[in-house]
């Protein structure tokens, strides 16, 4: 038997404000999130901007012990997973906990709570040796990153396949497809799928300082980065997440339960090239995204709308365009492409779902959301990439995709459910 794979809710946690609702009307509007860094003194740094949430876990609900206990990105998660289970109208305890799984994604973990330990056990660097001591409690959940399941888990009563997805900057993504498998192979009837990423502290600030990857024009933050435009220098760290249920469409139907889009293809590859650099044809990425058209069983031109990586690198922008061209065919000149990252920032291992999400929203409203701040398109990159503002747009089947250190290219394709299909 086919099964099928349905999103049925939604939680995110972007920068600017928190919730879904604010998320996409942010997105819409292009109205940026990028500013000066106010989690810690960056005047050392290269690139002193970021794009932060304004998240308060007291106001979301959680409890002193949960923030004591969790880093902000397990926070993300679980503030997400409470509003995704809300908004599917799931009622967990009428699913055997058996068939409730989580899929979460992540490409550095609990950064911020294992920097701090270190800067305490350490003496801010100066001894070489710790008291371990002088830890708190909760250190090893800081260390290994399925702490992120295990919250998800408790928070939606899930005793199915528990994973946690580390595969870089398609992590999101990543974890999604691979709940999207359980549910198909029927090793699960729900899942809680997507990713959080809190990494906006010095350490990760430092990495991406040595390889300046990151847009340093400090003096505007709201306009550093600008994917696909002439001027474009790097992409602005972002923060946050996002979390969806996932149901079987059969047990989405029988619950009546609104579905936003229906997940038909989904793929991956691995360029085996340079742990950062990208080759200028995109082929691997094109691969990742002809398999999942596949899967789909759907032509290239049925594609309305690609949600790109779009980093505003150099090399990455060249590299998905090159990609969607050999993808797509002619096609590609004909179809929507916007990158969101321009709002958000690049959250790593949580974008991938956070596109998802804005997606789906696309796929439900209509509407493609705009590449904010692309004013001076380069000339090298020659297809549709919708700037500065959104578009009305029947949207029936969408592309999202991304590309991570390491060479690896993940694509997903994602359709309006059948039951709302346009005639």
């Amino acid at each position: 038997m086919h099964r099928r794979v349905v999103i049925t809710g939604m939680g995110v946690v972007a920068p600017g404000d928190p919730g879904t609702k604010a998320f996409w009307e942010r997105v819409v509007e292009g109205r940026t999130a990028t500013r000066t860094v106010s989690h810690f003194d960056p005047a050392r740094f290269r690139s002193q901007i970021a794009a932060e949430c304004d998240f308060d876990p007291v106001r979301e609900g959680l409890l002193p012990r949960e923030i004591r206990r969790m880093d902000r990105s397990a926070q993300f998660a679980v503030v997400c997973t409470a509003e995704a289970l809300a908004d599917s109208g799931l009622a967990v305890e009428d699913v055997p906990p058996g068939r409730i799984g989580v899929s979460v994604g992540t490409a550095v973990g609990c950064t911020i709570q294992l920097d701090e330990e270190y800067r305490v056990l350490s003496d801010g660097g100066h001894r070489w040796l710790v008291d371990h001591s002088y830890a708190v409690p909760h250190m090893y959940d800081f260390l290994v990153p399925s702490s992120l399941a295990a919250e998800v888990a408790w928070k939606a009563g899930a005793e199915g396949p528990a994973r946690v997805i580390s595969a870089g900057c398609t992590s999101g993504i990543d974890a999604v497809g691979h709940a999207c498998e359980l549910i198909r192979e029927g090793s699960a009837d729900v899942m809680i799928a997507g990713a959080a990423e809190a990494p906006i502290s010095p350490i990760t600030f430092a990495c991406f300082d040595a390889i300046k990857a990151t847009s340093n024009r400090n003096d505007d933050p709201e306009h550093a980065l600008r994917p696909f435009d002439s001027a474009r220098n790097g992409f602005v760290l972002g923060e946050g997440g996002a979390i969806l249920v996932l149901e079987e469409l059969e047990h989405a139907v029988r619950r009546r339960a609104h579905c936003y889009a229906e997940i038909v293809g989904f793929a991956s590859r691995s360029n085996a090239f340079h742990m950062t650099g990208l080759r200028p044809d995109g082929r691997e990425m094109a691969e990742a995204i002809t398999s999942a058209l596949n899967q789909a069983r759907l032509p290239p031109g049925a594609v309305d709308y690609v949600n790109a990586h779009g980093t505003a690198t150099r090399q990455n922008d060249r590299h998905e365009t090159a990609a969607v061209k050999h993808a797509l065919g002619a096609h590609a000149y004909r179809t929507a492409m916007s990158s969101i990252k321009a709002v958000v920032g690049h959250s790593l291992g949580g974008i991938g779902a956070i596109e998802i999400a804005a997606t789906a929203l696309a796929i439900e409203h209509r509407v493609v959301p705009p590449t904010a701040n692309l004013t001076d398109p380069d000339p090298e990159l020659d297809l549709d990439y919708v700037p500065l503002e959104a578009r009305s747009k029947q949207v029936d089947v969408a592309l999202t995709v991304g590309s991570g250190f390491g060479g690896f290219q993940s694509a997903m394709v994602l359709a309006r459910p059948p039951e709302t299909a346009a005639a």
